[in-house]
């Protein structure tokens, strides 16, 4: 799970690397997946449900699932999240974060900003003898003190030699209830934040959700392990 992690956080580096006015989402898709096979991994998302993209890249008031595209071209001003899975050796890496294209508005940057702290709120409820509630009470708390709202239909959850495994982690909850998080456990905690309200459509693609209402939305993952002291967060590039 430690290499996983990793090769999904230098996937992820190198998307923000590239991720510039200029560039499609299918090009940025391509770089990704071809290093991450250069590496002796592969990106588990492809075919995934039928999901046609190595990876996941959604722009501005996209949220999650956002199909690579040639026609989408990033511009400044943009935000984009690049959510990166990464397989090697039968074990998943399963990390996101939104990147700024150049400058940004304040509005945005006071979003992004909300929803990465909302992460390592919650990433720090994640010790042994918690629940799962205690995260979502805490990335609840940051998201919603800051006049945003999370995303309730869609959640984060456990991760290893399967993309999607138990426990379920949402972005809401109540301290002390769920499952219990013992060592050795590792999940994927992902906020998921709308500007303006709870609510989301599906576009006629019949993948890429967008904020309810055409505003912005923000999303930033880790996948995390649950020790017998500080959570330990696998998706960090280990240079």
């Amino acid at each position: 799970m430690i290499k996983a992690g990793e090769l999904a956080a230098q996937a992820l580096e190198l998307a923000g690397k590239n991720a510039v006015a200029g560039i499609s989402t299918w090009e940025l898709d391509r770089i990704v997946n071809d290093y991450v096979v250069s590496k002796g991994g592969h990106s588990p998302c492809k075919g995934y449900g039928g999901f046609p993209g190595h990876n996941c890249f959604s722009v501005n008031a996209e949220l999650i699932h956002g199909i690579p595209s040639k026609k989408k071209i990033l511009k400044e001003g943009d935000i984009i999240s690049c959510d990166i899975v990464a397989e090697l050796d039968g074990y998943m890496g399963d990390n996101t974060r939104t990147f700024r294209i150049g400058a940004v508005s304040e509005e945005k940057e006071l979003l992004l900003r909300t929803t990465e702290e909302a992460l390592y709120k919650g990433i720090a409820q994640a010790v042994k003898g918690n629940r799962v509630g205690d995260i979502g009470y805490a990335v609840q708390t940051c998201v919603e003190s800051a006049g945003y709202h999370v995303v309730k239909k869609y959640i984060g959850h456990g991760v290893g030699r399967e993309m999607h495994e138990d426990p379920e982690v949402p972005n809401f909850g109540k301290p002390g209830r769920g499952p219990r998080l013992i060592p050795g456990m590792t999940i994927a905690i992902e906020p998921m934040v709308n500007q303006s309200t709870e609510s989301v459509n599906i576009l006629e693609d019949k993948w890429t959700v967008v904020e309810g209402n055409g505003k912005m939305s923000a999303h930033f993952e880790h996948t995390v392990l649950i020790t017998e002291g500080e959570p330990m967060i696998l998706t960090l590039p280990r240079h």
